[in-house]
C-alpha cells in the first residue's frame, strides 16, 4: 500500500523491494506478484483458486503470501481447507501499516519468512510476533497493530492426510446475520437467490420467535439451499438443546456450524458445494 489521492492503495514493486532489503542471504526467493495487484477487499474464490494453483505448481520448502487484512480470515480459511494435508508451511502475512511507515510491516514480513523456513506444515498467519492457525482467524480490531487472534476452536490440528488440493467452483453463497426486527421478506428474497448461506444466530443457538422466519428457513432447505448456523459471539460456539428459544431453529433442518467462525463456515460450505 502507498498513499494516493483517495487514501491508501496498492502500488507495484513495494513488496519486491522489501524482500530485497530484509530476506536472509541464504534464503532463495521466487517472488510472484499479481498483475494488477489486488486490494484484499476484492479478494474472492477466483483468487483463492489462483493461489492454490501457484502453491501447487512451484517447487518450494515454504510459501509466504502477502495479503491485505480486510479479508485475511476468509483467505486463511480457504487455503487451510483447500490445502489440508500440505507438508510445507504456507504463511500469510500483512500489516495494519504500509511498508516504510513504522516497523510493523517489515517485522511481520521478516517473521513470515522465518516461519516459511522453520515453521510447521499447514496454513498459518504470521502477525505481530504470533503464529496463528489461519483456519480460525478473527480480525477483532480495525486499526490496531495486533488486530488478529485465533477463535476458540477445538480440533484444528492439521491432519496428516495426503494433500489433494481442492478448488472453489462458482456458487451463490452469503453470510446472513439475524437481528431484532429483521425483515423476513428480505431474508426470503436473499435465500431464493442462494445455493447456501451461513446464518449468524444469537448466543449458543437461539433466534426470535417468528414462525414466518422459521418457515422461510425450512422452505429454503426444502429447495436444496444449504443453511449452516454459527454464533454471533466470537467464542463458545453453538449448543443445540441448551435453550428453548433455539429448539425451533434445529427443527427447521439448519446445520450446526459448532465453533466455526463465519468465514470458516462459509469456506467449508463453499468447498462442499463445489464437490
Amino acid at each position: 500500500m502507498s498513499d494516493g489521492p483517495n487514501g491508501l492503495g496498492t502500488m507495484a514493486g513495494l513488496i519486491e523491494a522489501a524482500f530485497d532489503r530484509i530476506s536472509p542471504a541464504a534464503v532463495r526467493l521466487n517472488v510472484i506478484s499479481f498483475d494488477p495487484l489486488v486490494d484484499s477487499a476484492d479478494i474472492g474464490p477466483d483468487h483463492w483458486n489462483r493461489l492454490i494453483d501457484l502453491i501447487g505448481s512451484q517447487p518450494n520448502d515454504g510459501v509466504v503470501i502477502t495479503h491485505g487484512t480486510d479479508t485475511m480470515p476468509f483467505t486463511g480459511a480457504a487455503l487451510s481447507f483447500a490445502l489440508e494435508g500440505i507438508k510445507t508451511p504456507v504463511i500469510l502475512t500483512g500489516s495494519m501499516q504500509p511498508l516504510g511507515v513504522g516497523p510493523h510491516a517489515e517485522e511481520n514480513l521478516r517473521f513470515a519468512l522465518q516461519m516459511a523456513e522453520q515453521g510447521p506444515p499447514g496454513v498459518w498467519l504470521a502477525f505481530d510476533g504470533k503464529l496463528m492457525c489461519a483456519r480460525s482467524l478473527v480480525k477483532y480490531h480495525s486499526i490496531g497493530p495486533s488486530s488478529f487472534r485465533e477463535s476458540e476452536v477445538e480440533g484444528w490440528a492439521q491432519r496428516a492426510a495426503r494433500l489433494s488440493p481442492r478448488h472453489f467452483l462458482p456458487r451463490r453463497l452469503a453470510i446472513l446475520t439475524l437481528s431484532p426486527g429483521i425483515c423476513v421478506s428480505a431474508v426470503d428474497s436473499a435465500l431464493r437467490e442462494l445455493d447456501g448461506a451461513v446464518v449468524r444466530v444469537f448466543g449458543a443457538g437461539t433466534l426470535m420467535h417468528d414462525p414466518e422466519l422459521l418457515r422461510t428457513f425450512s422452505a429454503a432447505i426444502s429447495r436444496g439451499c444449504r443453511l449452516v448456523a454459527v454464533s454471533s459471539c466470537e467464542a463458545g460456539g453453538l449448543l443445540p438443546g441448551a435453550y428453548a428459544a433455539g429448539a425451533a431453529l434445529w427443527e427447521s433442518g439448519i446445520e450446526n456450524g459448532g465453533k466455526l467462525t463465519p468465514e470458516a463456515a462459509l469456506v467449508r460450505l463453499w468447498l462442499e458445494l463445489s464437490g
